[in-house]
């Protein structure tokens, strides 16, 4: 049975954050740049609430690129970041290190969000494919590329050798699996709410006006939990 039909769980994963730095998001044509960092800010609070282990890796930071996104390292205040010069993570040894060592742990899923999608995060997943039993999870809407023909041909090569396309929600959810798992719900759910859109936007609907939940605000003045209910 291929390992690529088990589910992501906060067990079997890590994930690595490439060069989301604002020169490369400059560059990104593939998606709405505040899209990008919502997506982006919102997997690495996911990864946060399950204790997924994180690499953050950063090239010619003081040269072309600039810091991380402050957003990001607000998320993993305490995290080292790897700086490198290789257009390719893969080719740094401590970004090798750093993801043997989870690794080592059972963590052989790999997480990448990465900018951009047709050259660091393809090289990466290629050669960390072709050197190792990793699998690769691509999060294509927390990735940029040049172009949406750049991201799309980059995704396109990925998967034909192996890449599994997902997308930052999808991997928040197959992390949680359960509305049971109580210890993350409250998280998970505040974290929709934040980051998730039409999806938060639902949340805080049912909770208001289905389950009379949270107070209600009307003309500026609280008037409590649905009286309907």
């Amino acid at each position: 049975m291929s390992s690529k039909l088990q589910v992501l769980t906060p067990q079997n994963s890590q994930i690595i954050f490439i060069d989301q730095q604002p020169q490369m998001a400059f560059g990104v044509q593939s998606i709405d740049r505040q899209v990008l960092k919502n997506n982006v800010v919102g997997l690495a609070k996911a990864a946060k609430i399950f204790n997924i282990p994180t690499t953050i890796t950063t090239v010619e930071t003081d040269s072309f690129s600039g810091n991380t996104f402050p957003e990001l390292l607000a998320v993993v205040p305490d995290n080292d970041i790897l700086e490198r010069t290789s257009m390719n993570s893969w080719d740094d040894q401590n970004v090798r290190d750093a993801l043997a060592k989870h690794a080592a742990d059972g963590r052989k899923k790999v997480v990448v969000a990465g900018l951009w999608t047709e050259v660091c995060n393809t090289t990466f997943a290629l050669s960390c494919m072709n050197d190792t039993d990793y699998e690769i999870y691509m999060v294509a809407d927390a990735s940029g590329g040049t172009s949406v023909d750049a991201h799309k041909y980059a995704m396109d090569r990925m998967v034909q050798a192996g890449v599994v396309p997902v997308t930052w929600q999808q991997v928040l959810l197959e992390w949680q699996r359960d509305w049971a798992r109580k210890e993350t719900y409250d998280a998970v759910t505040s974290l929709v709410k934040e980051h998730s859109g039409a999806y938060g936007m639902g949340i805080d609907y049912a909770v208001t006006h289905v389950h009379g939940g949270a107070e209600r605000v009307s003309h500026g003045k609280r008037i409590g939990p649905n009286p309907a209910k």
